[in-house]
């Protein structure tokens, strides 16, 4: 049975990333010009920040420099997070999404956008936004009904936080 580089990669350095408590999303190595680049993708339930991507890009150096996994040509680890818009494939990828905006183009009804409000074994509670100041509604969707998913940016939205300040600050204007 022949394996790719990329899945005997995953093979070595996957129990590393789970040891420094994150997720190996992907996994990639490109050719650019006579270089080859090697990109590692991680995330977890709580985020990565910068500390945490340069423990882990440390930690996967050393492990490749042991071993002969990239073989002898030189090579750039670059080593990051999925970015705002990521791609949704993982159940865990929705749970961590949950009250994001999410494009999702689905198998038969075309393309949906709606905010995720929850996530259990089988799919996903939406709120769809309201069109032309009709109320948002909500709805349910199976999983298997999903081609594919990708997390919106919104540069507008505020937080529950911040809606909370506001409409506590009407209440006292008002009062």
């Amino acid at each position: 049975m022949s394996t790719t580089q990329s899945e005997r990669l995953r093979e070595l350095l996957e129990p590393l990333v789970t040891s420094q408590g994150l997720d190996l999303e992907e996994i990639a190595v490109d050719s650019v010009g006579r270089k080859r680049v090697l990109r590692v993708v991680v995330d977890s339930d709580t985020g990565a920040d910068l500390d945490r991507i340069a423990d882990v890009s440390r930690a996967l150096s050393a492990k490749l420099d042991e071993t002969d996994a990239m073989g002898d040509a030189e090579y750039t680890l670059e080593v990051g997070t999925p970015g705002a818009e990521r791609s949704l494939t993982e159940h865990r990828h929705y749970t961590r999404a949950v009250d994001r905006l999410v494009r999702f183009q689905l198998h038969e009804d075309g393309e949906l956008v709606a905010r995720i409000l929850g996530v259990d074994d089988d799919g996903l509670d939406l709120e769809v936004p309201g069109v032309k100041g009709r109320k948002a509604t909500t709805r349910r969707l199976a999983f298997g009904d999903i081609d594919k998913a990708r997390v919106q940016v919104e540069f507008n939205r505020k937080d529950k936080q911040d809606q909370k300040d506001q409409k506590d600050m009407t209440e006292e204007e008002e009062a």
